[in-house]
């Protein structure tokens, strides 16, 4: 009886829709999951892996059902199970860490009665057992004072904490089944390491199977005792982590593992012929020299130092990123450069003018030199402009060009950016993340810049999408001699392209050098904590 799998998933088939509109977002998977092992379902958006796994809650969002197949957990067949049945089955069989924290706890219950709640319903404990053993979770989970903690709303918790908590409502009643989608993708690497490191330990000391969805690769190589890989709603290649790893058989599994950043050291050079740039000076483009910005506190609290002095040189044609933590000051330090804001004091010096000092029609003709990309591509973009009018704003905010000739400039943009003529009639909804954000660099080049500054640029696509995105840079860089500052917390993306990296932590620059130096020879502990956190080296070393 104890061979048997926690979880049995039979020719299950779930569609979207119906008629001609009909989408088969789930096509006859089959998998099995034993007892104290992580199964990683791996694939890119719409491959259809949170749909398997909602299937598996029986929480399927309004127009999809399951049109055939069966999920059985623990020996309970859920799909011949009623709502209400079901509802008992979720946090005592089946646990469930979302991928969101901010929208899946309750704003106005406190930490504690939220994992206190589970705690009662599920197991019948009275309201002061449930409270006590509520608080012994939350010191489980690695949260610090969790008496204090208990106490709190969702608000005053950090993200990675939040994810914590997510993770001890999903245990609290030791489940045989936990199912955690996408439950670190919105975390900084070294708060992803530890919200990991914890799952694996509750894991272990209950021996609870454990169904993990995930886009990125390097987090299922250094996690999963098992790998499936979808695509299209399909299983296409499927084994032990290692063999999935070492030896992809699927081409698109292939491609995935060659995308994936944790997998990979490689620095990303242009596929285009490089540009020929006239010779200039070696003086650097831009240098910043003591930058503060200090913001006032909330709630009586007292200010908030973001920036504490930073200073920064940044070459002409070269990719300069800066590196960090949320909360670390390195978007601030971006913006006061992009001067979106202002600094509270220091001196920004652009090919030699001084940025902080220009204010009003100087300064709104000087933008065109300094253009932004933000970190999310369909929100970056008005939703009620076509592309056409999108990527052509800069020129028609200037008033250059006639209206025939922007319309021959976007058309030669979005060949630029490897878009087709064909997207100029769209509108941002009607676009991918890849596709938004190749919309967004098109639009910064449009004012033919000398700086693009990425701020996360890459963070919310897809591993494949966003090394397409990342080679366009590249080759965009060759092919126009641009120089980027670009904003991470991510550096396994940085080492793909990174000539020189700046770490900061809590407003200050703790190291900076050539990106071989600081990669290679981390002097600060900070940024080797940051480098040891990053997914997949275990499994790019040879071996989990």
């Amino acid at each position: 009886m104890t061979d048997l799998p926690i979880l049995r998933v039979s020719d299950l088939h779930v569609t979207y829709g119906s008629g001609s509109g009909r989408h088969h977002a789930v096509r006859g998977v089959d998998l099995e999951l034993g007892a104290g092992r992580i199964l990683a379902v791996v694939g890119e958006s719409g491959s259809g892996k949170s749909t398997l796994a909602n299937a598996v809650l029986g929480l399927l969002p309004d127009g999809a059902k399951r049109s055939s197949g069966t999920v059985e957990v623990d020996g309970i067949t859920l799909t011949s199970l009623s709502e209400r049945a079901l509802r008992r089955v979720r946090g005592d069989v089946v646990g469930y860490v979302p991928q969101d924290p901010s929208r899946s706890l309750n704003p106005v219950l406190r930490i504690g009665e939220q994992i206190a709640e589970a705690l009662r319903r599920h197991t019948g404990a009275t309201r002061d057992a449930a409270a006590a053993r509520a608080v012994e979770i939350l010191d489980e989970v690695g949260i610090p004072e969790p008496a204090r903690r208990a106490r709190q709303y969702p608000h005053e918790l950090s993200g990675g904490l939040r994810q914590r908590v997510l993770i001890g409502i999903a245990w609290a009643c030791t489940p045989r089944l936990v199912i955690a989608d996408e439950p670190t993708s919105a975390l900084d690497v070294t708060v992803q390491r530890h919200v990991l490191d914890r799952m694996e330990r509750l894991r272990a000391d209950h021996g609870t199977a454990v169904l993990l969805i995930t886009h990125d690769l390097a987090v299922a190589a250094d996690r999963a005792d098992d790998i499936i890989v979808m695509q299209h709603g399909q299983i296409v290649e499927s084994g032990v982590a290692a063999s999935v790893l070492e030896s992809p058989q699927h081409e698109y599994t292939r491609a995935l593992v060659a995308a994936a950043p944790g997998l990979r050291a490689e620095r990303l050079v242009p596929r285009v012929e490089v540009a020929t740039v006239t010779a200039a000076s070696d003086a650097p483009l831009l240098t910043v020299s003591g930058l503060v910005k200090t913001y006032p506190g909330d709630g009586g609290a007292g200010p908030v130092h973001a920036v504490k002095g930073v200073d920064l040189s940044i070459g002409r044609r070269q990719t300069f990123s800066i590196v960090g933590e949320s909360g670390s000051g390195k978007s601030t330090t971006a913006r006061m450069i992009a001067r979106i804001i202002d600094a509270d004091s220091g001196v920004i010096s652009f090919d030699g003018q001084d940025l902080t000092a220009m204010k009003g029609e100087e300064l709104r003709r000087f933008r065109q030199y300094i253009q932004v990309v933000f970190q999310n591509p369909v929100g970056s973009l008005d939703p009620r402009m076509t592309v056409e009018r999108i990527v052509t704003e800069p020129l028609r905010a200037r008033g250059l060009a006639s209206r025939r000739e922007r319309t021959a400039t976007a058309r030669e943009l979005l060949d630029q950016v490897r878009l087709g003529s064909e997207h100029l009639g769209r509108r941002p909804a009607q676009l991918s993340g890849g596709q938004a954000q190749r919309v967004a660099i098109a639009r910064a080049l449009a004012a033919r810049p000398e700086l693009l500054v990425l701020d996360e640029p890459v963070s919310a696509l897809d591993v494949s999408v966003q090394e397409q995105v990342l080679q366009l840079l590249v080759d965009l860089q060759a092919e126009h001699g641009l120089t980027y500052l670009f904003i991470s917390h991510d550096l396994a993306v940085v080492r793909q392209i990174s000539d020189r990296i700046a770490v900061m932590s809590d407003g200050l620059v703790v190291e900076q050098g050539t990106a071989a130096d600081v990669l290679e020879r981390p002097a600060s502990p900070y940024t080797r904590e940051l480098l040891s956190a990053i997914p997949g080296k275990a499994a790019a070393a040879g071996g989990r």
